[in-house]
């Protein structure tokens, strides 16, 4: 039989890293290349204890449907550990924070919307997006974040440098063939904290520069910030929904602090946007798994997130080192440049002029280790040299054994030029 696919349909695309991650299953391989947590840090003994006391307490009810907004106390603990003044009842349980971006994607945005993205950004943003078919347009970033003078001509906007923060009444529109109503970005997306890929963190000055810009055009913002509690030395600045509740909203996770395999996220709307995005929720899955909830909120009790975290900070950062350790000393002399995340689990490279990272791919496979190409993570205009390297599963010993492995693979590649 001939099915007759969506004209969204063909709009979806396989993940890159999840076709990749295939790779990473055969014998030998090290694979810097899945954004998978540590198994190392999930604390399955906790969990034991708390689905056994879930199931003796209140079994029938964790085994139930449930309200789609989530278990009532399960939400005022995210509202409590969020570092802004939150009501519970802006609070969504979802089934993992991917599910958040669905949600936002089928509420805001029209085909042919706007929709602005950091450069890069994050892959299942896109894919979660790319079903409602909007027009997503980069807007230039550097190790701080997006840059304003790139978001004003995405605007079309243009300024006076040195007037404009005093006179922003003086800003005027260029003469583009814009429809404001139309063209007019429904939402600007972004990672501030140890973003995916680049491991990067958006520094207090552009936060604050961004948040009052966003606020003055009236454009809204969708906070991902699913890595925000791994940092390593000094937590990141304040959010930049908790500058701007009512023009932001914000998504968060479990899954990097507790488990992935629970699928739990939240996010947070304000009042204008929170009955739609319910009603998403209700016609996608109807709630988030009851008993999931009704454990976390368990293991939640008594501070167990401030006893836990310390420890897989510690073990990322170690890990972090060890990779920085390593391409420090295999990577001499090649050409080849990386930042250095202050937590998170990614950090960003960049080949040779010239060097190609899908190009490379397999031949570091065939050497042992896989990586992720950082093409697939740009909305357009791709920079082919990147690629992204994930620190927090390899042990310490694969780490040195694996980049000289990718370093090998760069020197041949460079003397076959």
């Amino acid at each position: 039989m001939d099915w007759t696919l969506a004209q969204r349909a063909h709009k979806m695309n396989p993940s890159v890293i999840r076709e990749i991650l295939k790779v990473t299953e055969r014998p030998g391989i090290i694979s810097f290349a899945g954004g998978l947590p540590s198994p190392k840090t999930f604390p399955v003994e906790v969990f034991a204890e708390a689905c056994a006391k879930v199931l003796r307490d209140d079994g029938r009810a964790a085994l139930q449907y449930a309200a789609s907004e989530g278990l009532g106390a399960l939400r005022e603990q995210v509202a409590e550990m969020l570092p802004w003044a939150v009501d519970p009842a802006h609070v969504l349980i979802t089934t993992g924070s991917q599910q958040g971006l669905d949600l936002v994607g089928k509420v805001l945005i029209d085909p042919g919307s706007r929709v602005l993205v950091e450069t890069p950004t994050y892959l299942g943003a896109l894919q979660a997006f790319a079903p409602m078919e909007p027009s997503v347009v980069e807007v230039a970033s550097d190790d701080e974040g997006p840059l304003l003078q790139d978001l004003h001509h995405t605007l079309g906007m243009a300024d006076d440098p040195a007037d404009a923060p005093q006179a922003p009444e003086r800003r005027r529109l260029l003469q583009l063939d814009l429809d404001p109503a139309k063209d007019f970005p429904r939402f600007m997306y972004v990672l501030p904290n140890f973003q995916n890929p680049t491991g990067r963190t958006m520094s207090e000055a552009r936060r604050a520069a961004l948040s009052a810009e966003t606020r003055r055009l009236g454009l809204p913002m969708v906070e991902d910030n699913p890595y925000g509690d791994l940092w390593f030395d000094t937590p990141p600045p304040a959010p930049l929904t908790a500058r701007h509740p009512e023009g932001c909203v914000y998504l968060g996770s479990f899954s990097k602090v507790l488990a992935p395999g629970l699928r739990l996220g939240f996010l947070v709307a304000p009042p204008a946007l929170y009955p739609k995005l319910l009603q998403a929720k209700q016609a996608a899955d109807l709630h988030t798994p009851s008993f999931n909830q009704r454990v976390v909120a368990e293991v939640l009790k008594n501070g167990f997130l401030d006893r836990h975290v310390p420890s897989i900070r510690a073990l990322y950062r170690a890990q972090r080192d060890a990779m920085l350790q390593a391409l420090d000393q295999e990577m001499q002399g090649l050409g080849v440049t990386w930042n250095r995340p202050d937590g998170g689990m990614f950090l960003w490279a960049r080949l040779p002029e010239g060097m190609n990272a899908i190009e490379l791919l397999p031949h570091a496979v065939d050497k042992g280790v896989a990586f992720v190409p950082g093409a697939a993570f740009y909305a357009d205009h791709a920079d082919p040299r990147t690629l992204r390297l994930s620190f927090v599963t390899a042990s310490t010993g694969q780490m040195h054994t694996g980049v000289a492995a990718l370093a090998q693979a760069v020197r041949e590649q460079l003397q076959r030029r």
